[in-house]
């Protein structure tokens, strides 16, 4: 495939072929463009005088489902099915494609995009709508009451007209400041449970078009030769061995000492001729320690005084558990975690004549611009992005550092600018030295009084901070405290008395990140297990005993307790299970969702323990895509158990021990043998879906396990006395 044709000379020949267009959208409170031809820079719909109607994707889609979400919400407004609504994906422009819950910054994650999106999509839709309506009111003279538009087609009495008829003129009307949205009785897409994901014909048929896929005429590739443990830095190489590899280019140093570029012509001979390179490194300032050392580090820091306050204090829980008429105790653990992602990391980039243009299934268009802006020491808004369908991320694609996207700019650089330049990573690469979920530690001790209530909880948690020292600090640090790592404790919706939560800052040159679902991937298992562990000390059925602790009347101790009772009710929690099978149930809200999950396995820890069913019910606010929520419940439990069960990045002498699938396997389909998804109707507005069911899985499946005899709380759970059929 060759892709030569610049951002502007797309649109320009989409204007030639289509003829007039009409494009409207909305940012947070104001309209950010009028009507404009099809050569110009497009926001949120688009449509031309073909009658094509395209939502133009302002968060990229990695399989979490965006493009089907956002099309839906201008397919709703504009009374069409979503089948006719086409996709295309934003270029990187921040003004118009901000996300405001990053501040402005456009970028997804977090489970932001239908949060951030939902009314500025439909009300792009609304008003797209009323300007085709307008329009041919004033062709036809008739009251604006008196027409309609279904199905792409525009009426009023026995007069018709396609919509592409009309754009033309609809342009020339001015965008509506607050188009009526169709009451949620009206909807007939959003909500719509046989509605299918618009990504699933291209991906199905081999026509989505991934990084991976880029090759540009006269294209070299670029891979990296990095030192085998994190923080080492290269001394020299000799490359006289890679010369006698077919297609080898050269090597360049990064000046950074990062590492060695080598390039080729293809992807096999730049990894050939990478393996044929020596190096010498210097691991005087390296992570050179194995994973004993590392975990031995994080349990000594949450066995004494915290660091950091970030609930309560110290001394009043204290005294409180000392009152106690019992006190549970334990310690828990979390390794490293990869991301592991379908598609490893990659992306092209190519000289255009004002800077580049960069291909790749982009995360984090504002972070892409401002990494190669300052590489290539070009204005940002010379930095063009196409973004491209990603293989699955996690969280991956989108560092604080750009880390493939620098390298992808020194690549180019540092070959001299001229010639297009596709970095890649294989998955040996990511996995053995990519960025990681921290390695976490817990320690948790709970008062109850004569009754089994919660009189204190002393929670103390260590770990690599995400966001210190980083860009986003300023938002996510407050009095020391990384938000990543306490996040789901001292937020917790259960009313708690006397807890106190404490931090302490592991230190490492392991590179870390966000991974699905941050830090409730870790306070969830802890929470949920303490909760469990409260219960069976208190003598009183998890399900109730939690329910005792959402009692407040708050919204978030409503949505909390309903989604509770749901999956309690539809999993047949207060029926006995059948011989042999225990249940374990988990409910935690996340990125402002609620989820809880019940489990039910068979068999033991010793023997081998079966998944024989996960029963989920979600509140996520309005649902607009019943199916996708669905799905996206599934991946999230799959993820979190899967890792749960058998996933760690462990390290020998500072060098990680795992370097595929074959020893950092994943969840295979036949490890939970039914997930079943039970969505609360909500009018709520929505929320995000894409990790909130990871946090309460692991911990649910921990619940049913120690229901059969077991309790692990250092995971993963194979490492640890547990076997699974």
């Amino acid at each position: 495939m060759t892709l030569e044709i610049s951002r502007r000379g797309f649109l320009k020949s989409a204007s030639a072929l289509a003829g007039t267009a009409l494009v409207v959208g909305y940012g947070a409170d104001q309209v950010l463009a009028q009507p404009v031809t099809a050569a110009d820079f497009t926001p949120f719909v688009r449509l031309t005088s073909d009658g094509t109607v395209t939502a133009i994707i302002k968060h990229f889609e990695c399989g979490q489902g965006t493009a089907t979400g956002l099309s839906t919400l201008i397919a709703e407004e504009l009374n069409m099915p979503l089948d006719r609504v086409e996709v295309d994906f934003a270029p990187a422009d921040a003004s118009r494609y901000g996300n405001t819950l990053f501040g402005g910054a456009q970028g997804t994650g977090g489970s932001t995009a239908m949060a951030d999106s939902y009314l500025k999509y439909r009300t792009a839709g609304a008003a797209a709508r009323e300007m085709l309506v307008g329009a041919a009111a004033e062709l036809w003279g008739v009251p604006i009451a008196a027409v309609a538009l279904k199905d792409g087609v525009v009426t009023a009495g026995d007069r018709s007209a396609p919509l592409g008829d009309l754009v033309a003129l609809a342009a020339q009307r001015p965008v509506p400041a607050a188009p009526r949205l169709k009451d949620p009785s009206e909807f007939t897409v959003i909500g719509n449970p046989n509605t299918g994901r618009r990504d699933s014909g291209p991906k199905t048929d081999g026509t989505a078009i991934y990084g991976m896929d880029i090759h540009l005429d006269n294209q070299i590739v670029a891979v990296v030769l990095r030192s085998q443990r994190f923080g080492g830095t290269l001394v020299s190489h000799d490359a006289s061995g890679a010369a006698a590899v077919p297609g080898f280019i050269r090597s360049a140093a990064i000046p950074t000492g990062a590492g060695v570029i080598v390039y080729a012509q293809n992807t096999w001979a730049a990894l050939q001729a990478r393996d044929a390179i020596t190096a010498q490194w210097d691991f005087s300032a390296a992570e050179n320690r194995s994973s004993d050392a590392i975990k031995a580090e994080l349990m000594a820091a949450v066995n004494a005084e915290a660091a950091f306050d970030a609930r309560g204090t110290a001394a009043e829980t204290a005294a409180a558990l000392e009152n106690a008429a019992q006190v549970i105790e334990r310690d828990f653990y979390f390794p490293f975690l990869a991301h592991a992602t379908m598609e490893p990391m990659t992306c092209v980039v190519a000289p255009t004549e004002t800077g580049v243009m960069v291909y790749d299934g982009c995360q984090f268009p504002t972070g892409v611009q401002m990494a190669f802006a300052a590489v290539l020491q070009i204005p940002e808004e010379n930095v063009e992005i196409k973004t491209l369908y990603a293989g699955g991320t996690f969280g991956r694609r989108a560092t604080q550092t750009g880390d493939y996207q620098v390298e992808a700019a020194l690549a180019f650089a540092l070959n001299g600018g001229q010639q297009p330049v596709k970095l890649v990573w294989t998955r040996e690469d990511d996995i053995k030295g990519g960025y990681y979920r921290p390695a976490y530690a817990h320690k948790v001790r709970v008062g109850l009084d004569a009754d089994g209530q919660i009189v204190g909880w002393d929670h103390r948690i260590a770990g690599k901070p995400i966001f210190k020292g980083g860009p986003w600090a300023s938002f996510m640090v407050q009095d020391g405290v990384d938000n990543s790592t306490v996040e789901g404790t001292r937020d917790t919706p259960y009313a708690l008395p006397g807890m106190y939560v404490g931090v302490t800052d592991g230190d490492t040159p392991i590179s870390v990140n966000w991974w699905r679902s941050v830090g409730h991937s870790h306070t969830a298992f802890v929470m949920e297990t303490m909760m469990d562990m409260a219960a069976q000390a208190a003598g009183q059925d998890p399900v109730a005993y939690r329910l005792s602790y959402l009692t407040d009347g708050t919204p978030d101790q409503t949505r909390m307790a309903n989604v509770l009772r749901l999956a309690a009710e539809r999993s047949g929690w207060s029926d006995t299970p059948a011989q042999g099978h225990w249940r374990g149930v988990a409910v935690h809200k996340s990125f402002g969702t609620f989820v809880a999950e019940v489990v039910e396995i068979s068999g033991t820890a010793e023997d081998g323990v079966a998944v024989e069913k996960v029963t989920c019910a979600v509140d996520c606010g309005i649902a607009v895509n019943p199916d996708v929520i669905a799905a996206q419940m599934e991946s999230g439990i799959g993820y979190g158990i899967g890792h749960a069960m058998r996933n760690a990045i462990t390290f020998t002498e500072g060098e990680v021990d795992q370097f595929n699938f074959p020893d950092y396997e994943p969840l295979r389909i036949t490890d939970i043998k039914a997930i079943e998804t039970h969505i609360v109707a909500s009018a709520e507005p929505p929320t995000g879906v894409g990790e909130p069911s990871t946090p309460p899985s692991a911990p649910a499946l921990g619940n049913a396990i120690a229901a059969a005899g077991t309790r692990v709380t250092h995971l993963p759970m194979t490492a640890n006395g547990v076997a699974f059929a």
